[in-house]
C-alpha cells in the first residue's frame, strides 16, 4: 500500500531532528509505525518476545543500535521507557529515540519522561490527508489573527462527506471494498474488545453489555450526555445494570487504547468568561467507528433522523453529529503540529455553545462553529458574534465550517465561512517563532 503523506510528518521530522526522544501515540491501525519508520535508522519490534528478552538481558542494547532507533509497541515492555529516559539523561543527543504505542500500559513507567520524551498524538486521516481539494484556508493562518480575506471553491457535497464518515481514516481500512467494509470494522472492533482489552489487564465479564455501552457512547457523539444517560441508554429496562466502577474501568481501558477521544471543555486561560461548563464532548477515535456501531450507512446518514434513544441534547440528524465529529477530528490533526489545543465552549446553563475553540499557548484562540448544512442562517453565527464581543482581540478569528461550495468572509462581521474540504493545517506558523 502506497504511503500517504500525513499532516504530522513535517512536525514529527522536526521533533526527531532536534529533540532526543519522542513517543507517537494513537489507536491501533492509525499509521504510527509507518510514519515513524521513515525517520528511523534501526528498529525494535516489541511484539516479538525475542526482542523483549534481549532487552531484559542487555539493557544497554538501545544505546548501541543505530539512531534514530524506533521502538515499536513500547507499551508491551514498559520498562523500556525508563531505559530510554536514562539514556537521554546520560547523553541527550537529538534524534536518538522514537517510541510508538497503541495503548498506555497499566504498569506505568517509574518516571514520566517530562522534559525528556515528547508526546505526539497521531489520529486517523483528516480530510486533507484523504485527498480532498487543496486548502483555501489553513488553521495556521487563522491563528495569526490577521483575518486576511480568502476565497475558494469545492465540488465536495453532502454525499461525499457522508461517504467519508462511514469510510473512516484508518489507512488499511480505507482500501477495503465497500461491500466488505462492515466485515473489516467488525474485525477491528473484535480485535480490540475481545483480545487487546484482555491483554491490557481488563477482565470483561459482560462483553455484550460492554458493546452495548460503546454503541450508546457512539450515539452520544458530539454531545455532553452524562455517563448515567449513556449507561441507561445501553441497558434499557435492565434491573441488573453494571456498577459505576465497572463502566469507569471500561472508559479507562478504552481511553488507554486511544479508542475514546473526548473533547475537553474550554477553560478560558485568559479568564474573561465565567459560568463555563466542564463536561467533555463525546467522540470516538474515528467517526466511522461510531457509524459502524450505530449501523449507519452513507445513504441512511442523509435520509434518517436521529435513531430512537440518541443522546444529543439538540434536535438534528445523525449526519450532523458525525459530520461535527469528522470536522473535530480534522481540526485536532491540524492543531497538533501547531502546538495548539482544541476544546469546546458551553456555558453552564447551555445558552451559549461554540463547537470548537483552538487555543494558542498564549491563550488567544480561534472559534469554529460546525454546520452540516451548505447554507447559513442568522442563528448559525450568533454565538460567534457573542464570543467576539466577550473576548475582543483575544479572539483571533471566527469561522463557520459547512458542507457548502465556497469559502469567503462575510462583509458585515468578518466571520469566515469555510467548507470542510477547504480547511487545512499549515506548518510552521509565523506566530510560533
Amino acid at each position: 500500500m502506497e504511503y500517504v503523506d500525513r499532516v504530522l510528518d513535517p512536525y514529527l521530522a522536526d521533533v526527531v531532528a532536534n529533540l532526543p526522544a519522542v513517543t507517537v501515540e494513537g489507536c491501533k491501525g492509525v499509521g504510527k509505525t509507518e510514519s515513524a519508520n521513515r525517520l528511523a535508522r534501526t528498529r525494535i519490534d516489541l511484539d516479538q518476545e525475542a526482542e523483549i528478552q534481549a532487552l531484559r538481558e542487555d539493557p544497554d542494547r538501545i544505546d548501541r543500535l543505530g539512531h534514530p532507533l524506533l521502538i515499536d509497541e513500547w507499551q508491551l515492555f514498559p520498562g523500556v521507557w525508563d531505559r530510554v529516559r536514562r539514556s537521554v539523561d546520560r547523553q541527550p543527543r537529538p534524534g536518538s529515540f522514537i517510541l510508538t504505542g497503541s495503548a498506555t500500559p497499566l504498569e506505568r513507567p517509574k518516571h514520566s519522561g517530562a522534559a525528556r520524551v515528547v508526546l505526539v498524538r497521531m489520529r486517523p486521516f483528516s480530510l486533507v490527508e484523504r485527498g480532498f481539494t487543496d486548502s483555501a484556508v489553513t488553521l495556521a493562518d487563522l491563528l495569526t489573527g490577521e483575518r486576511n480575506d480568502f476565497h475558494g471553491d469545492t465540488s465536495v457535497r453532502l454525499d461525499d462527506y457522508a461517504r467519508e464518515i462511514v469510510t473512516g481514516g484508518l489507512p488499511a481500512l480505507r482500501s477495503v471494498p465497500q461491500r466488505l467494509r462492515r466485515t473489516a470494522w467488525d474485525g477491528y472492533l473484535s480485535e480490540i474488545l475481545d483480545r487487546k482489552l484482555e491483554e491490557s489487564g481488563l477482565d470483561v465479564r459482560r462483553p455484550q453489555t460492554l458493546r452495548a455501552w460503546l454503541r450508546s457512547y457512539a450515539r452520544a457523539t458530539a454531545s455532553t450526555a452524562t455517563y448515567t444517560d449513556i449507561l441507561d441508554n445501553a441497558t434499557p429496562n435492565e434491573p441488573d445494570k453494571p456498577a459505576k466502577s465497572t463502566t469507569l474501568s471500561w472508559r479507562e481501558a478504552l481511553g488507554r487504547m486511544w479508542l475514546l477521544d473526548p473533547l475537553p471543555a474550554w477553560e478560558d486561560p485568559l479568564h474573561k468568561l465565567s459560568r463555563l461548563g466542564q463536561a467533555a464532548k463525546h467522540h470516538l477515535a474515528d467517526p466511522a467507528l461510531a457509524a459502524h456501531l450505530i449501523g449507519a450507512t452513507a445513504s441512511t446518514l442523509l435520509t434518517s433522523p436521529d435513531p430512537a434513544g440518541v443522546l444529543t441534547p439538540r434536535p438534528g440528524t445523525l449526519f450532523g453529529a458525525l459530520f461535527e465529529s469528522l470536522v473535530t477530528l480534522s481540526v485536532r490533526v491540524y492543531a497538533e503540529p501547531l502546538g495548539a489545543t482544541v476544546s469546546h465552549l458551553r456555558t453552564k446553563n447551555g445558552d451559549r455553545e461554540v463547537d470548537l475553540i483552538v487555543t494558542r499557548p498564549d491563550g488567544k484562540c480561534v472559534a469554529i462553529e460546525v454546520k452540516s448544512a451548505p447554507d447559513l442562517i442568522g442563528s448559525d453565527v450568533r454565538n460567534l458574534q457573542w464570543l467576539q464581543s466577550q473576548l475582543g482581540d483575544d479572539l483571533l478569528d471566527a469561522i463557520v465550517v459547512t458542507t457548502g461550495p465556497a469559502a469567503y468572509r462575510r462583509d458585515h462581521d468578518g466571520i469566515g465561512v469555510v467548507p470542510a474540504a477547504l480547511l487545512g493545517a499549515g506548518y510552521p506558523a509565523a506566530w510560533m517563532e
